[in-house]
């Protein structure tokens, strides 16, 4: 029986060959399902390692040039190790302890008053409508809300019956944070002494063949996913300082731990931006209209610097990904994973994306080589 070009093509001899594949894949899924309880110590081993890993693998794209950087001013690379951590967590720790207990005593009064903050930008949102073309509807509203939710107690019984399970997941993610937390300088060290050694390693596990494709697929990854990350904070980073100076300006309270919330949600792109000025607007609303004008003024500032001077020359290098694809993205890694997914979706998406590109490649090389003669190469750009 002549093989045809089609099963050539996909690296089989007849269409027998491609049923029984898809039949081994089918029953591969369906046992897989049947003893997925087999993989849950799996599961809990894997849950507890990634987190510390991944902060080292954040921070090891963070330090890494600064350890090549003094390896050309020959000194050694455990020795510039040492220096970096060591200079580090001093400088950490200089400024937690200068800024500290401004830091702390703002947290607790916006803890405190954030409430009240709240109940008083709602009486006056819902005085302006009471007084305006909105209020039937308004009327109609409260009905509604009065309705539906005239069982709240029973269900806040309900809720609270679940309260020790709460309380068991809350100190279980306690327990994970302090483990990483410790943990993660550890396997930062090693990464930043050892990494190459370690892709070597598990590049030499690999058969001859696909080693060369294996080293370009994390070659690639490496760049991509270093630049973005390094890029990401140094962003976020230049974003807190900016709005700090532009609070402390306009006289806005609670200026640093603003400005700390800003930094930190900035790492997501997009979507982070949006959940920082909202703590921001409720109180500049609560203090005065005159406020929520110099706060919108800050931002407008801010943003176009981010976005014409500092995102420009920061995130130059790292991917080009299109805004409706990092939505996306972002909505659906935080839908399956949380705020992990969130803050990790861009990176995982990197990743992905240097496999699937790498990938179709091949497949258009593979496609040339079979049909390109009779319909054409396949544009490889």
């Amino acid at each position: 029986m002549k093989t045809s070009r089609f099963m050539k093509f996909i690296g089989g001899r007849d269409l027998l060959f491609g049923l029984v594949i898809l039949i081994l894949i089918g029953i591969m899924i369906y046992i897989y399902d049947k003893i997925a309880f087999i993989f849950n110590p799996v599961i809990i081993i894997f849950s507890t390692i990634v987190p510390p890993v991944i902060l080292a693998f954040i921070a090891y794209y963070l330090l890494n040039p600064i350890v090549h950087f003094l390896e050309r001013y020959r000194i050694k690379r455990v020795w510039g190790i040492i220096i970096i951590i060591l200079g580090i967590s001093g400088l950490l720790t200089g400024i937690i302890l200068l800024s500290a207990p401004a830091i702390e005593s703002q947290v607790k009064d916006l803890v405190n008053n954030f409430p009240n903050y709240v109940k008083q930008m709602g009486d006056g949102i819902t005085s302006w409508v009471q007084h305006s073309f909105l209020a039937p509807y308004y009327e109609q509203g409260y009905q509604w809300l009065s309705t539906n939710l005239s069982d709240l107690s029973s269900k806040i019984g309900d809720y609270l019956g679940g309260a020790v399970e709460g309380l068991r997941n809350v100190a279980s993610t306690l327990t994970n944070v302090v483990v990483a937390i410790f943990t993660f300088p550890f396997i930062l060290f090693f990464l930043l002494k050892d990494g190459d050694k370690f892709k070597r390693y598990c590049l030499k596990l690999l058969p001859p063949k696909y080693r060369d494709d294996a080293n370009q697929i994390l070659h690639n990854m490496d760049v991509q996913v270093g630049s973005y990350i390094q890029g990401q904070i140094i962003v976020a980073s230049c974003i807190g300082v900016l709005l700090y100076i532009g609070y402390l300006i306009i006289g806005l309270e609670y200026a640093i731990t603003l400005a700390i919330i800003a930094a930190v949600t900035s790492v997501v792109p997009y979507l982070g931006p949006m959940i920082a000025i909202s703590p921001a607007i409720i109180i500049a609303i609560v203090n005065s209209p005159l406020m929520l004008l110099k706060l919108a003024i800050v931002w407008a500032v801010v943003q176009f610097l981010e976005g014409h001077f500092i995102s420009p020359n920061i995130m130059g290098r790292t991917m080009k990904i299109h805004p409706l694809t990092i939505i996306i993205v972002l909505l659906s890694a935080g839908n399956l994973f949380g705020i992990v997914g969130v803050i990790l979706g861009i990176p995982g998406y990197a990743i992905l994306k240097v496999i699937v590109v790498y990938i179709f490649g091949k497949f258009k090389s593979r496609y040339n080589r079979y049909y390109g003669e009779e319909y054409g190469a396949y544009d490889k750009n």
